[in-house]
């Protein structure tokens, strides 16, 4: 008995609260009208006239309220305009608090159909897949502006550069579309996310738009660029800032050789990789790169031939202070993001469009759904790199 009398408590508070809100609104809305037209119901003159009530429904974090929203004609300049409420817009059938719940659900990984279910409690109402959709292209004034931000005062010092495959609606058919990402660091260590654009592939064109446009947008010549291996990407970067030292992601590189070895060698081929690019000095990195090439030399050629390609490019992290390799080695940082994205998606489905992954991508970070940790040893990032590395010596 107890029990019940506590949920039938629960309820009317509730359902008390809900009827107070309402009637808040309902207030509000009516002392627009009242200002607008210049005088209160029942008076003659002012600046217009009332013209009935129409029946709205508002859903809110506090459920689905009925509100009878006041018409009115107002005399202006130019002749009579209709009355529009500033509280409640036209159309207007969410507020913002029962939007952001909307989005925060999908970017967490509800796709748009159960996000219906999954808020109905919440919100005292359906939400259908269009009005989660309409909900999310309310952030394309944000990601817009976000997109052509300034980022001067950012004082990035390293770029971390990638391209993401996701599929994507073009033409009405499902499509691989390539996402090239820049991350920045900052002389804090802090990583953020400085581009996302869709693209055919990862062409030099492609990239060198990226790099342009992050160059008239404030970023420097960078300390160090990360790198998949991507040719145009490298191409790129040595028209835009032909100084930047490359560092070539030891990951990919890792990929690469364990493709030009038989599936029997696969082991040892690790071994000897991770002997060399986790060697606790530069030095011992440089003589285990040396037994690399003579033993694989003759072993498997184009291991060999695979690992030469890289060049000092590989190694450019050796320059640095050793606290630091274990972020400047890879673009994981990509990676991990590509990682929770694709989580996230995993119910959702394809994209609606190329662009709109984009926007997810920012959505996603922007919200604080998916967070960029720090770079490690970022407490050293005041000290210059060493000079270029004599891979012979």
């Amino acid at each position: 008995m107890k029990h019940c009398t506590t949920v039938a408590l629960f309820d009317s508070v509730e359902e008390l609260i809900r009827a107070h809100v309402r009637d808040f609104i309902q207030d509000v809305v009516e002392s627009e009208v009242a200002e607008a037209i210049d005088r209160s119901r029942y008076v003659r003159g002012g600046r217009g006239y009332r013209n009935g009530h129409r029946e709205r429904t508002l859903i809110t974090t506090m459920g689905k309220l009925e509100i009878s929203s006041p018409r009115a004609r107002i005399f202006t300049d130019e002749g009579e305009r209709e009355f529009r409420s500033s509280a409640i817009p036209k159309h207007r059938r969410l507020s913002p608090n029962a939007e952001s719940l909307i989005v925060a659900c999908y970017l967490g990984g509800v796709s748009t159909r159960k996000s219906s279910a999954a808020l109905a409690q919440a919100l005292g109402a359906g939400v259908s897949k269009s009005t989660v959709s309409r909900c999310l292209e309310r952030l394309r004034p944000n990601w817009e502006a976000w997109q052509r931000r300034d980022l001067s005062s950012d004082n990035i010092q390293r770029l971390i550069l990638d391209g993401i495959v996701v599929h994507a609606k073009v033409g009405g058919k499902s499509e691989r579309m390539t996402i090239l990402v820049a991350l920045g660091v900052g002389s804090d260590g802090t990583k953020s996310a400085l581009a996302f654009k869709a693209m055919g592939a990862e062409s030099k064109e492609a990239w060198k738009e990226i790099l342009e446009d992050l160059s008239a947008r404030g970023v420097k010549q960078p300390q160090v660029a990360s790198a998949d291996g991507s040719k145009g990407l490298e191409a790129a970067l040595a028209e835009v800032w032909p100084q930047a030292p490359v560092q070539r992601c030891t990951v990919h590189k890792e990929r690469n050789l364990l493709a030009k070895a038989p599936q029997s060698l696969h082991e040892e081929l690790k071994a000897d990789y991770s002997l060399m690019m986790y060697a606790q000095t530069a030095q011992e990195a440089l003589a285990q790169r040396r037994a690399f090439l003579a033993k694989w030399g003759s072993k498997c050629p184009g291991v060999a031939r695979s690992l030469e390609e890289a060049g000092d490019r590989l190694f450019t992290f050796l320059r640095f202070p050793p606290r630091q390799w274990k972020t400047l080695r890879t673009t994981n940082a990509i990676e991990r993001l590509q990682e929770e994205f694709r989580r996230r998606i995993k119910v959702q489905g394809m994209q609606p469009s190329a662009d709109s992954a984009c926007m997810l991508f920012w959505a996603l970070l922007a919200s604080g759904t998916i967070r960029l940790r720090k770079v490690d040893g970022f407490e050293t990032l005041d000290q210059k790199p060493k000079e270029e590395l004599n891979l012979a010596a």
